[in-house]
């Protein structure tokens, strides 16, 4: 299971992905995450959504209600060309911090 921390710090790029990919609902991202991480990460309502109107906020997503063949209404969020360009920026920072790690952990140490 990945720890709070790095699943919270790495929520924004996985949202804005999931959302690049396709528009979607809290349910079906949640499904989306624990499917992709092979059931390492786990998000709740309580983690998810306040980090959904976070990035509403900030315009990096957008939302609207649909209602959906004969089913309750659900709220669908999008990804705006802002959030678009965001997302490369994480990505970005996400590939240095990742060639940092793999660094680090392919280095050779010698023994005394």
């Amino acid at each position: 299971m990945v720890s709070k921390n790095l699943t919270a710090a790495s929520t924004k790029p996985i949202i804005l992905g999931i959302l690049k990919q396709g528009n979607s609902y809290g349910y079906l991202i949640i499904k989306k995450i624990k499917e992709l991480s092979g059931g390492q990460m786990e998000y709740s309502d309580g983690m998810l959504y306040p980090v959904l109107h976070r990035l509403e906020k900030e315009k990096l997503i957008q939302s609207k209600w649909i209602m959906d063949g004969g089913t309750r209404p659900r709220k669908y969020y999008e990804i705006t060309e802002l959030g678009k360009e965001a997302l490369i920026t994480e990505q970005a920072q996400w590939e240095t911090v990742n060639a940092v790690l793999n660094g680090l952990w392919n280095v050779k140490t010698t023994t005394n």
